[in-house]
């Protein structure tokens, strides 16, 4: 499993990184257009603040476009680059053609079917959305659950994204989930609970240790 922080805000970016526990970053148009850089200011700095996958999502919506697109952003960021290609008929043709070279992520799926296509594409990832598929399907976890039953005998792992709290986390991953990707706030939630810091104020009000 790994979690990943969901942004392009340099500064967010950095203070997850200093945790150690934080695995990649996904970012988006929209969280793209909140940072004070340019797109490839943004990812190549980005890039610099954390080892592991920096995930890019296109924003061609024609076969031609993406691959070019897809090209240009690998070219940009190198090894760490997944890309993030839309669950459409042009995307999983640009996921087919690009996933043998560059790992590749199906974004904004909303039924099994599409995961179903995402894996036979060569996807390395499928990506859920979580929160908004309750809003607008009912319900995330079954959509979740039923991704990671058709994708039990494939290569292909569930990333699931829009999670708005340390409970949906939970429950995300206990319908099957192979990883998280969180903005910073519920990064900082998951990590939280009020009776933790209650016992460590008890221990440090009548215990003693080496240092003190």
């Amino acid at each position: 499993m790994a979690i990943y922080v969901d942004t392009a805000i340099i500064t967010e970016a950095q203070l997850a990184s200093q945790w150690g526990w934080v695995g990649g970053i996904t970012t988006n148009p929209t969280l793209l257009a909140k940072s004070n850089f340019s797109p490839a200011v943004t990812l190549q700095e980005l890039a610099q603040i954390i080892p592991g996958e920096l995930y890019y999502q296109l924003t061609a919506s024609d076969f031609d476009g993406m691959v070019a697109e897809g090209k240009a952003a690998f070219e940009l960021i190198g090894q760490q680059t997944v890309l993030k290609i839309p669950a459409t008929i042009p995307g999983f043709q640009a996921v087919a053609h690009l996933s043998p070279e560059i790992p590749c992520a199906v974004t904004a799926i909303y039924s099994p079917s599409q995961a179903v296509v995402s894996a036979e594409a060569g996807a390395k990832y499928a990506i859920a959305y979580v929160n908004r598929a309750t809003r607008l399907l009912g319900d995330g976890f079954a959509l979740v659950r039923d991704m990671a039953n058709v994708l039990k005998k494939t290569n292909t792992e569930i990333l699931a994204a829009s999670i708005k709290s340390p409970e949906e986390a939970v429950q995300t991953l206990l319908a099957g989930a192979h990883h998280l990707t969180l903005p910073l706030d519920v990064l900082q939630a998951i990590a939280l609970h009020e009776l933790s810091q209650q016992t460590v104020d008890e221990f440090a009000k009548n215990g003693r240790g080496i240092v003190s």
